[in-house]
């Protein structure tokens, strides 16, 4: 399973994960980190992309090119998400977007699916979920498990800081879905939260809590 885990080496990746971190970053800043990081992570996690051939025509003749030839999905968590999500069209606009609405418990930790905006019949050839905090992944399983019972037979996870309790419970819930990361942090604490993490990554994009 540890094969499926990719956390990021980038160097840009990581001087704005530090950013992110920081206490001291407003919510502006805060979201157009979030979006930069996601971005940079994404092109990593598209590599295996496959590509069909494409002929376009340049200002001086004929040029032999390649479009992507998957057609892809984007499922962000609501609502810590939708940041990640917003990145990833900028940089390929042909995805589809479905929104899922997740939310932890505070009290059992556990998912509470409150939205599910799936279409009837799947669309996509490739499905990546998107969510900032991967903690003790009972809203990424929950998500992944709703993807499969719906039909998605290629998936992938995408986020920016995980908790090894997170990363070990989506592994084993599903060891064929990859997991692409900025960081896997120490643990997490009582409340169910990242240590150090970057605090909740829902109320620092917003400006709420």
């Amino acid at each position: 399973m540890a094969d499926k885990v990719r956390v990021s080496l980038h160097p840009l990746v990581q001087h704005k994960l530090a950013l992110l971190r920081s206490e001291l970053t407003e919510p502006k800043k805060f979201r157009e980190l979030v979006r930069e990081i996601a971005q940079l992570l994404f092109y990593e996690a598209s590599e295996d992309l496959p590509l069909a051939p494409l002929t376009v025509q340049t200002p001086l003749g004929s040029a032999q090119g390649y479009e992507v030839a998957e057609r892809v999905g984007v499922i962000p968590i609501l609502r810590a998400g939708l940041g990640m999500s917003e990145a990833i069209i900028d940089i390929l606009p042909t995805v589809h977007v479905w929104h899922l609405g997740l939310y932890r418990d505070h009290e059992t930790l556990q998912p509470v699916t409150y939205y599910n905006k799936l279409p009837k019949e799947p669309d996509i050839d490739l499905s990546i979920v998107v969510d900032p905090m991967l903690a003790t992944g009972g809203s990424a399983v929950a998500a992944v498990d709703i993807l499969k019972a719906w039909g998605a037979r290629r998936i992938k996870f995408l986020g920016l800081i995980a908790a090894p309790e997170g990363v070990r419970a989506l592994s084993h819930a599903h060891p064929d879905v990859p997991i692409h990361l900025a960081a896997i942090d120490s643990h997490l604490d009582e409340r169910g939260y990242i240590v150090p993490g970057l605090g909740d990554a829902g109320d620092r994009q917003f400006g709420t809590g």
